[in-house]
């Protein structure tokens, strides 16, 4: 293949305007500090960012560990609509024929048609790492892109370090892309892999290179790695699509080796919406949050709440004359619409709002209450009371909701606890728990006991509670706790002092977080616990969830 038009399907440059998306959640994500994924975990990844509509999936190095063998193979069967599979792994080992060298062997095993290799951009690690000197490693680049391309894979190469070795020795850095070039890589990507560099850098440097190889006999696109070791991965990424780059790689969620690499959830947003750049398919980006929290479940890791555009802070108001603002005019104190990301607006309620921000939250649940209407006045003077006895609301909007309802009048319990016990042994023997519950309840008259075993005695009553409730109530099976916070309100009374509990539940879709107060930390736990079992079960009789639980909720 000398020529872009040699290129297998879906390698050429794309469209003008249009950026590639590489995900590479799978293999760099997978370098992050706490990230492990099972094979499983890995297939359901991939399907979800196949869903999202990303170009490429880089989904492992077949020659590191078994798991990314038994993975491709897996994959196979995988049905993808939008992504195409890449293997991942590096040039050729120093002294070794590409024919003869076993890393390369695993990576032609993975059978997917797109491979990415690696190789070094930079003297320093030529020279202090691979201990080879200069030609030698030009010849592993090309040599092992030669060697792919002649088993029938389209190579994407990347120029590892190229930031750091461009500013090291300019020549060789843009020397090292050249050689991969000529060789038959359909792509270069240029590598910020210290994640060191600044914008500046960046586009400097991508510029030189789109201008080194704009001179060869096939012109591959450029991309962008970078890391965000500086806490700049996203400014460099835009900064190397301003110089011309047409892919951008990075993991989903931002995790990966050290501080991570190139969030692309929050990326993507700002190309495609401010640059006008289309990076997914139409009618995609809408489902951004939804699919962002996805992985983040399937990874077990929390997303961050102030994550740009899906994170539940992104577009919540809390002071009074923001919320006023944007009542009147979206754009006052919004960047964009929510919406565009599949994210919600969400008015914190708190001391520091205004009635017209509770009337518009009220207003949600139920028709015909404005900001004059006399519960909105009631609910304002509840809120302020509760929050001086430190009852915190803006992260705990289903506790609001029900608040709100029992304001109205219009709150049923499902439940009611007539007593409960928890104890705590230690050291715990051999055939049970340390901690011990047991749980009286009623519903609709009838009363049923249960006990339950626990790591800690929230665990324990948690257990309790809902074995007491599944006789009436079995869609609970599908909610569990994903989170728990004990914060000390006033610290002056010491162990005497009040807590505040915020506890975080899933359905596995959905989650949502209700709060607890009390100077007994199990009871405050138990009062939080309450709130979210009620909300859940009045999610559940609804036919359908109402607007301002879907501020809450994966749309």
């Amino acid at each position: 293949m000398n020529n872009m038009k040699d290129m297998a399907p879906g390698a050429g440059a794309p469209p003008s305007g249009h950026i590639e998306i590489f995900d590479t959640t799978l293999r760099d994500g997978a370098q992050g500090e706490g990230i492990s994924f099972s094979a499983q975990d890995k297939l359901a990844i991939a399907g979800a960012l196949d869903e999202l509509g990303v170009s490429w999936i880089e989904a492992g190095n077949p020659g590191s560990n078994p798991k990314d063998v038994d993975f491709f193979k897996s994959a196979k069967k995988l049905r993808l609509e939008n992504a195409r599979l890449c293997a991942f792994g590096s040039t050729r080992k120093k002294g070794v024929r590409a024919e003869d060298d076993e890393q390369l062997s695993s990576l032609l095993s993975a059978d997917t048609e797109f491979v990415v290799v690696f190789g070094k951009a930079s003297t320093l690690h030529v020279k202090e790492v691979l201990k080879a000197s200069l030609d030698e490693n030009l010849a592993m680049i090309s040599e092992t892109i030669q060697f792919l391309r002649r088993e029938g894979r389209t190579v994407f190469f990347d120029a590892e370090h190229f930031f750091d070795g461009f500013a090291r020795n300019r020549d060789y850095a843009l020397k090292s892309i050249v050689t991969a070039a000529e060789a038959g890589a359909v792509r270069i990507i240029l590598c910020d892999t210290n994640g060191g560099s600044f914008p500046g850098a960046v586009a400097e440097g991508t510029h030189a290179a789109a201008d080194c190889l704009a001179d060869c006999r096939a012109a591959p696109p450029l991309g962008i790695h970078a890391h965000n070791d500086s806490g700049l991965a996203i400014a460099c990424s835009i900064a190397a699509v301003e110089a011309g780059c047409v892919q951008v790689q990075g993991t989903l969620l931002g995790f990966g080796e050290r501080c991570g690499n190139t969030c692309l959830a929050a990326l993507i947003p700002s190309l495609q919406c401010k640059m006008g750049l289309r990076c997914l398919p139409n009618g995609k980006l809408p489902r951004l949050t939804e699919i962002s929290r996805r992985v983040a479940e399937i990874v077990n890791c929390t997303l961050s709440d102030d994550m740009p555009y899906i994170g539940t802070h992104a577009f919540s108001h809390k002071a009074g004359m923001h919320a006023d603002a944007i009542l009147k005019a979206r754009s006052s104190f919004e960047h964009i619409d929510p919406a565009l990301v599949g994210n919600g607006r969400r008015f914190l309620m708190s001391e520091q709002g205004g009635r017209a921000a509770i009337a518009e939250r009220v207003g949600r649940l139920t028709e015909g209450v404005g900001k004059s209407h006399p519960a909105i006045s009631a609910l304002s003077r509840r809120l302020k009371a509760l929050e001086a006895g430190g009852w915190a609301f803006d992260g705990a909007d289903a506790s609001f909701e029900i608040l709100a309802y029992k304001e109205l009048g219009l709150y049923k319990s499902a439940f009611d606890i007539i007593a409960y016990r928890v104890q705590s042994e230690h050291p715990a023997g051999k055939l049970m728990e340390c901690c011990h519950a047991w749980v009286k309840v009623l519903v609709n008259g009838q009363y049923e006991i249960a006990a339950a075993e626990g790591d800690g005695p929230v665990n324990a009553l948690d257990g309790a509670l809902r074995r007491s409730l599944l006789r009436f109530y079995p869609e609970l099976a599908r909610m569990r706790l994903s989170d728990y916070k004990v914060r000390v309100i006033d610290g002056k009374h010491a162990t005497a002092a009040k807590v505040r509990v915020l506890v975080e539940s899933t359905d596995g879709v959905s989650a949502w977080t209700t709060v607890g107060v009390s100077a007994d930390i199990i009871d405050a736990s138990r009062l939080a616990l309450v709130d979210s079992i009620e909300y859940y079960l009045q999610r559940v009789k609804q036919s359908a969830i109402s607007p301002i639980s879907q501020t809450n909720f994966s749309p």
